[in-house]
């Protein structure tokens, strides 16, 4: 009996192991080589797929940055050549004070690009590795400094709502109560920021989801605010720069020049940016999901402060009344 027992023991002891081995079994084909090599495999996959998508977004910039920029030098030797006609008929009755006041207006030295911004972007491309997982755009590194925008009420058309903390506004049918005052816009819906800058780089972005029509820009505190005069809307006059967005379709705007953009055409974004730099005389616009340059004018120069500024537009048919929200730019904004 005792031999049977001890036996039964064994038996028990046997199968236990036996149990064993075959768990190991099945660890060892768990932890088999192949499948950790196809994993890291898939993983290398999804960085050299944010890389070579954000090498397309930076070249895209650049190239449209370079694009704005010669457009700016054929403007500026069309200018000269239609002074040189201007000469020739009116010599006579052009002084010399008039000549070189236009000499200066055409200077190459105005035309500028933004070096520091340059030499940023190719410091981060080199450091891109350290900080691939976050899967941001390496421009938008380039605009985190982002402008605390405040917008000022006494500037608003009276069928605007501005919020209390000054970060939106929105239309509506009811005509306000507010002071008349020279600063107002009367004509066009339009806001402008409180604070305006005159040196360095400025970046600020808008929620604009759910909205059919909009306006956002930079503009000086000259543009017109008062009357009927079509240089009071964003873009339409020298004072101001603008993208216009109405019914899927954008264009952009300054100096009453349209410049559609149909590339954008049907393409909705949560969020716009809207990048400035005084170095390098730059206003460019873009979709800030992706960071996708939307269009960029090379001024040259600024002459002026200049203030941010924006337009909720009308209600469109019943489509377009929601806020314009002005956004934490530090913070990503959701891709459509």
């Amino acid at each position: 009996e005792k031999l049977l027992k001890h036996q039964q023991h064994l038996q028990r002891q046997r199968d236990a192991i036996a149990y064993r081995m075959k768990k190991l079994a099945a660890k060892q084909v768990e932890i088999t080589t192949e499948t950790v090599k196809e994993k890291i495999r898939k993983k290398y996959e999804e960085m050299k797929w944010v890389l070579e998508e954000d090498l397309r977004i930076t070249l895209t910039q650049l190239d449209t940055e370079h694009k704005a920029a010669e457009t700016l030098v054929e403007e500026k030797i069309e200018d000269c050549y239609h002074l040189t006609q201007e000469l020739d008929q009116e010599l006579a009755k052009i002084g010399a004070e008039v000549i070189s006041e236009m000499l200066k207006q055409t200077d190459p030295d105005l035309i500028q690009t933004d070096e520091f911004k340059n030499e940023q972007l190719l410091s981060l491309t080199i450091n891109l590795l350290l900080f691939i997982r976050s899967q941001v755009p390496v421009t938008k590194k380039l605009f985190q400094s982002a402008a605390d925008v405040i917008l000022d009420a006494d500037t608003a058309h009276p069928k605007l709502i501005i919020s209390p903390k000054g970060d939106s506004a929105t239309y509506t049918e009811t005509w306000q109560d507010v002071r008349e005052i020279p600063s107002r816009f009367d004509n066009t819906l339009n806001v402008i920021s409180k604070e305006g800058f005159s040196e360095g780089r400025h970046y600020w972005e808008v929620e604009v989801s759910g909205k059919t029509y909009w306006e956002l820009g930079l503009t000086y505190p000259s543009i017109p605010r008062q009357g009927r005069e079509e240089e009071s809307w964003l873009g339409r006059g020298k004072e101001s720069w603008c993208v216009e967005y109405f019914n899927g379709d954008y264009t952009a705007w300054h100096n009453g020049v349209q410049h559609e953009l149909p590339l954008l055409a049907g393409r909705q974004f949560s969020r716009i940016g809207v990048y400035c730099s005084f170095p390098g005389g730059l206003v460019c616009f873009l979709g800030a999901d992706t960071m996708t340059p939307f269009h960029c004018f090379c001024s040259g120069t600024f002459t002026d402060i200049l203030h941010q500024a924006l337009c909720p537009g009308h209600d469109n048919e019943g489509t377009n009344w929601k806020s314009l929200q002005i956004c934490d730019a530090s913070r990503s904004a959701p891709v459509l």
